[in-house]
């Protein structure tokens, strides 16, 4: 069968993407390209429920796929908390759960035996696992042949008020660490030089086993090979009881100097209603000690504007905290109330409120970056190659995860290079080789 696959979300999603393409050209089903996505006679989505603008795609998606003639599986969150969306949008779509992405391939079998034997296509299967299973191990479709994306756990142990994600992935459910460090040496065995570890949130791993993410990371450190980790998202709540100890796993050549810290807001009466179980001075703590044991470390954010009765004075605590510790990205979103959710019945700002702060607030960010951007020219430095970019030029990266694209050079990913920084573009360094 002509198989189209369309993946949203984090990079978590998109691992159980990889996997899932993998298992659609290992039974024999030719995978399309989105230029030849008309063709598809079965079409996956791998949805995603954080925002309702996501949502709405998906629906329509899903809606139109079916109205085609297309036979439609809906993976991923979304299946798991709006169900009766899903199937009010197609009431003949095929659902596999958000744990069962390797199951896909009996779903796709069972599809084709109906076609075969000319039964109808009518009604819908459901493919479900109450565990995570096929994560790790596994064959994979990278999306780039050098980039392995390694979840490290299912679930979240924690209950931000607006937040559906641990609605749709149930609690924490950490894989086994020797697993994990027989899946990143098969990666880099395979070619791959950048690992990212993934999850709900990294700094959870291990509360439900022992085995906490310091520990997992030095384990990952003596695997053998020319390769850099990217440790993702982690929440401040999480990040504090283990800070010590995670300061000095990161203290590896391995380790990336990127410090991944959503303070979501920086008013306490905010984060109070978001069931956020920290306070600033804790975020303070936690980028002091990093700053202090790594002088370049890169700070990456996530903040929500126009939470429930957020104040002009909350949203000016939160602005006045991104110009002191000046991230060097963040991730700026809306708040979007999700079904399921605590925050779902709490009385919503004027969307024109939200539009009007999250304006603002990215005028400020591009402010700060370009600002830090142009600090970093005529920086000199070891970097690492990462990739190669779509024009054949080298991606490097920084100890600390800056980007700078090398053009006419013959590095290979996996190798390290002397550069120096010569201009900044938008999302990127250009830079040339130093001896």
């Amino acid at each position: 069968m002509k198989v189209y696959l369309e993946s949203f979300g984090c990079s978590a999603s998109l691992a159980s993407a990889e996997i899932m393409k993998a298992s659609v050209e290992r039974l024999g089903h030719e995978l399309l390209s989105p230029a030849a996505a008309g063709d598809a006679e079965v079409y996956i989505c791998n949805s995603c429920t954080v925002k309702y603008t996501t949502e709405q795609k998906i629906l329509y998606k899903i809606r139109s796929m079916g109205e085609k003639g297309v036979q439609v599986i809906v993976s991923g969150c979304m299946p798991e908390v709006q169900l009766e969306d899903v199937l009010h949008a197609n009431p003949e779509a095929h659902i596999l759960g958000v744990n069962a992405v390797s199951r896909l391939g009996e779903l796709l079998s069972s599809i084709e035996q109906r076609k075969t034997e000319g039964l109808p296509a009518g009604g819908h299967l459901e493919m479900r696992t109450s565990e995570p299973l096929g994560f790790l191990n596994v064959p994979r479709e990278r999306s780039n042949p050098n980039i392995h994306i390694c979840q490290i756990s299912q679930g979240c142990n924690f209950a931000c008020s607006y937040c559906i994600v641990k609605h749709a992935r149930g609690k924490l459910r950490s894989f086994p660490p020797e697993e994990i460090v027989k899946d990143i040496r098969s990666a880099v065995a395979d070619g791959c030089r950048e690992i990212w570890l993934t999850s709900q949130d990294d700094s959870q791993y291990g509360m439900d086993t022992g085995v906490k993410l310091p520990e997992l990371l030095r384990m990952i450190s003596e695997i053998p090979g020319d390769f850099k980790v990217r440790v993702g998202m982690m929440n401040p709540f999480s990040v504090f009881p283990i800070l010590d100890e995670l300061v000095d796993a990161f203290d590896s050549d391995k380790v990336f100097k990127l410090l991944h810290l959503p303070i979501q807001s920086a008013s306490h009466s905010v984060l109070k209603k978001m069931n956020r179980l920290h306070k600033m001075d804790v975020v303070d703590e936690i980028i002091t000690k990093f700053r202090a044991r790594f002088e370049d470390l890169s700070l990456f954010t996530d903040i929500i504007v126009g939470f429930c009765d957020e104040t002009d004075e909350d949203f000016e605590e939160t602005v006045e905290w991104v110009k002191k510790y000046r991230p060097e990205k963040i991730n700026i979103s809306r708040y979007s109330p999700r079904p399921h959710t605590r925050a779902f019945s709490f009385r919503n700002l004027d969307s024109r409120i939200s539009v009007k702060r999250s304006h603002e607030l990215h005028k400020v960010c591009e402010q700060i970056k370009l600002k830090s951007k142009n600090e970093m020219i005529g920086w000199k430095g070891r970097a690492f190659v990462s990739k190669y970019t779509e024009m054949g030029d080298v991606l490097t990266r920084t100890d600390s995860y800056r980007p700078v694209v090398i053009s006419g050079s013959d590095l290979k990913p996996g190798e390290y290079a002397n550069v120096e920084i010569m201009g900044a573009k938008p999302g990127y360094f250009l830079g040339k080789l130093i001896i």
